[in-house]
C-alpha cells in the first residue's frame, strides 16, 4: 500500500516533461516517458521503430509502410504470434508495460495514456499540465532554435496527435478539468514553483 504513481498530462511546450522530472526526483520515485518505449519494445521482443512510429498516436489500422506487415511476436503471451502490427496491439504492450511497473514501485509517468490505463489504482494522482501560448512558443523556440511560426506549429500538431491518441484509447478528454486531478497552468507560477506545488497536493491526495 506504500507504492503510489503520479501521472503528468502535457500541453508541449509548457514543461510538463521538466516537471515530472523534477518531481520525480523529489518525491524518490522512477521516472519515465520516452524510457516506456525501450522497455516495451525489451518486453515484446520487437523493435522499438514500431513502438516510436505508433508512440501517442490514435489507432489507424496498420502501422503504415512496412509495418503493416505480419511479424512474430516474441514474447510470452503478450500477443498471439504473426498478429499484425496495429497501434493498438502496440498500446496494449506498453499498457501492459505500465501496469506491471506500477505494481512492481511508485512512479512517475509523462502522457501515454498511463491515468487511464491505470484508472483502478486507488494510489494514483493524475495531472495536467498546460501554459499559455506565448510561453509555450518561446520555450519551443529556446528549446529546438526555432522560429515562432515554426513552435507554433509544432505545439499545434502535437496537441492534435495527444488529444486524438488520449480520447481513443481512454474515451475521456484530453486536458478537461474533470478528467484530471489537477490541472495546473506552469506559467502562472513558473517550473519550480509549480513543481513545489504539485508536490504538496500529491503528499495531501495521498495522505
Amino acid at each position: 500500500m506504500d507504492k503510489f504513481v503520479v501521472n503528468i498530462g502535457r500541453q508541449l511546450g509548457s514543461g510538463g516533461r521538466e516537471i515530472g522530472e523534477k518531481l520525480s526526483r523529489r518525491l524518490g520515485i522512477d521516472f519515465y516517458d520516452k524510457e516506456l518505449i525501450n522497455l516495451a519494445s525489451e518486453e515484446s521482443g520487437l523493435c522499438r521503430e514500431f513502438f516510436e512510429k505508433a508512440d501517442e498516436k490514435a489507432s489507424q489500422g496498420m502501422v503504415g509502410g512496412i509495418f503493416g506487415m505480419r511479424f512474430p511476436f516474441f514474447s510470452d503471451g503478450v500477443l498471439p504470434s504473426m498478429n499484425c502490427l496495429s497501434n493498438d496491439a502496440l498500446f496494449k504492450v506498453q499498457s501492459d508495460v505500465i501496469r506491471k511497473l506500477a505494481a512492481e514501485k511508485s512512479c512517475l509517468f509523462v502522457g501515454r495514456c498511463a491515468d487511464y490505463i491505470l484508472r483502478d489504482n486507488p494510489r494514483c494522482v493524475n495531472v495536467f499540465v498546460s501554459a499559455s501560448r506565448e510561453d509555450r512558443i518561446a520555450r519551443l523556440c529556446r528549446l529546438h532554435g526555432i522560429s515562432e511560426n515554426e513552435a507554433e506549429e509544432m505545439m499545434n500538431r502535437a496537441d492534435k496527435k495527444r488529444s486524438e491518441y488520449y480520447n481513443y484509447y481512454s474515451y475521456k478528454t484530453w486536458g478537461m478539468a474533470s478528467t484530471y486531478h489537477l490541472c495546473i497552468d506552469s506559467s502562472v507560477l513558473g517550473i519550480e514553483k509549480t513543481v513545489d506545488f504539485i508536490e504538496e497536493f500529491v503528499r495531501l491526495k495521498l495522505k
